[in-house]
């Protein structure tokens, strides 16, 4: 096994409080697909867009030759060189402010908040931590945190591909190839591990397409707006289980707590809410 690189903390440190602001109208056809996407597991809210459509407004427009082999940016930029191979969303906390509408311009300032290191059982671990404000006419509707964690790769062996079609429980979310597509490319996500099966099985070893951590999201804080009645939520989230194409999963909820659980008792997503 290759040793993992040392990280240079001193430099990696020099990307704290950098920043960056992006502007995009929601058009009506980017609200159209994310609801034909998500469909019945929106919160109904009239006239403003669902949760979690923010994920498609301003991606980064990386360039096709400025991308690593597994489909992400490659390192550097906005965010910090981590010499780490693998790099996940892990989870974070979102307040919902004030609805956002068809029309609105929506700015996004993002700001490195931090950048910690921990020790992981495969290696060294590095969390940055981004924090995002985003207005409409100069007025904040959103406040966010990203988590994001960067670690050696994981070089798994290929796991058998499974066959879920006949233990699909009434009222279980299932996200199948198209969806995660779909999700991908509106939220211009290159990933491979979220389309590319071949890559997915035989350079990463799971078992199947791996669901999108913010697709989860999207899920359990419309789940939660649903429980409260209203989209005034703060809801804080974090991955916990690989969620791979075609597994069914069940929304479950007790008390503040919310999330995503397999047929085995798996919980892959969690969240907690509380209304503002």
């Amino acid at each position: 096994m290759t040793p993992a690189p040392e990280l240079d903390m001193e430099h990696l440190n020099q990307w704290l409080g950098r920043s960056e602001t992006v502007s995009e109208s929601v058009a009506p056809g980017v609200d159209e697909r994310f609801r034909a996407t998500f469909g019945a597991w929106l919160y109904p809210a009239a006239q403003e867009v669902p949760l979690g459509l923010h994920w498609c407004l301003s991606p980064s427009a990386v360039a096709y030759n400025a991308l690593g082999p597994d489909g992400h940016p490659a390192r550097g930029g906005f965010l910090p060189p981590v010499p780490l191979e693998s790099r996940m969303w892990a989870g974070g906390q979102v307040k919902f402010l004030h609805p956002v509408q068809v029309g609105d311009t929506v700015t996004r300032k993002s700001t490195i908040g931090s950048i910690t290191q921990k020790q992981g059982r495969s290696g060294p671990l590095l969390f940055v931590a981004v924090h995002h404000e985003i207005d409409v006419d100069g007025r904040i509707v959103i406040q966010e945190r990203q988590d994001i964690v960067y670690r050696p790769a994981n070089k798994r062996g290929p796991s058998p591909r499974q066959d879920h079609a006949g233990d699909i429980p009434a009222g279980a979310y299932v996200g199948d190839a198209v969806t995660l597509f779909r999700y991908s490319a509106m939220t211009f996500n290159g990933h491979r591990i979220h389309y590319d099966y071949p890559y997915v099985t035989q350079e990463e070893g799971y078992a199947d397409l791996v669901v999108h951590g913010p697709l989860q999201a999207t899920l359990l804080m419309n789940a939660a707006a649903m429980r409260t009645g209203t989209s005034a939520i703060q809801f804080d989230y974090r991955g916990l289980s690989p969620l791979t194409a075609g597994e069914p999963v069940m929304i479950r909820a007790q008390d503040d707590r919310i999330w995503l659980e397999k047929t085995d008792g798996t919980v892959t997503f969690e969240g907690r809410y509380s209304t503002l």
